[in-house]
């Protein structure tokens, strides 16, 4: 199959979401995460119509994107993997959405970054709702209190958009569908307590649950294999 009838197939289980949710269709966005994958890859999926991809690695993305964008402008990339400080530098000078802010250090280091080239950034706040890994907000007053400090404009350059998590690595579907659950009640929670914020997007949902994740009310899912097959992990 190529990248071209993957990605059909993938927009249509996300209508047919869409459709079985009683959702308007095109009320969710296809981020292709290319993580692991060439330019060549991330040239087919352009060419049949993909715009927006998902990088983890910096060190990747940083290589990769550049030339892409420069020759593509349409193109955009989110960081969806674990940010180290170190890292952000590099990041905002083709990322245009970094989806994986997990702690208050690191909106302070973007926003030292970003005012640094007078650019804006739009962040979602990662939220940890099952998942193994230890990326995400755990504390729910720590990420209130991160949100608190981006209403009172103390990161003029960072433009918050909502949330994201990831869904435990299991085959067991109640507790796929309990993290996303636990993600929406979030949003719905916090999102009216501060209403100079656009909180609305929920990125949740990749290659193996983004059926379940849009049924519970995801807005981006983050889909790669489906899309572009198996990763070679030895590069």
């Amino acid at each position: 199959m190529s990248i071209q009838n993957n990605l059909e197939l993938v927009r249509n289980k996300i209508i047919e979401a869409e459709k079985k949710s009683g959702r308007k269709e095109g009320s969710v966005k296809l981020m292709a995460v290319s993580k692991f994958h060439p330019s060549d890859a991330v040239i087919e999926a352009f060419n049949a119509g993909q715009l927006l991809f998902g990088e983890n690695r910096v060190q990747e993305a940083s290589v990769k994107f550049p030339p892409l964008i420069q020759a593509h402008p349409e193109i955009s990339v989110h960081m969806i993997g674990q940010l180290q400080s170190n890292k952000v530098k590099k990041a905002i000078e083709y990322a245009s959405c970094i989806q994986s802010v997990d702690r208050i250090d690191l909106l302070h280091e973007i926003e030292k970054q970003c005012t640094k080239i007078n650019r804006k950034i739009k962040i979602l706040f990662e939220v940890h709702t099952g998942e193994e890994s230890k990326s995400g907000y755990t504390s729910e007053a720590d990420l209130l209190d991160s949100i608190e400090k981006c209403a009172k404009g103390e990161f003029p350059h960072i433009i918050p958009q909502g949330f994201m998590t990831m869904a435990p690595f299991t085959d067991d579907e109640k507790l796929v569908r309990n993290s996303f659950i636990t993600l929406r009640n979030l949003s719905e929670k916090i999102r009216p307590q501060f209403p100079s914020l656009s909180l609305t997007e929920l990125s949740m949902g990749m290659s193996g649950d983004f059926e379940i994740a849009i049924e519970e009310g995801s807005t981006l899912v983050r889909v790669g294999t489906a899309i572009f097959g198996e990763r070679d992990y030895s590069k």
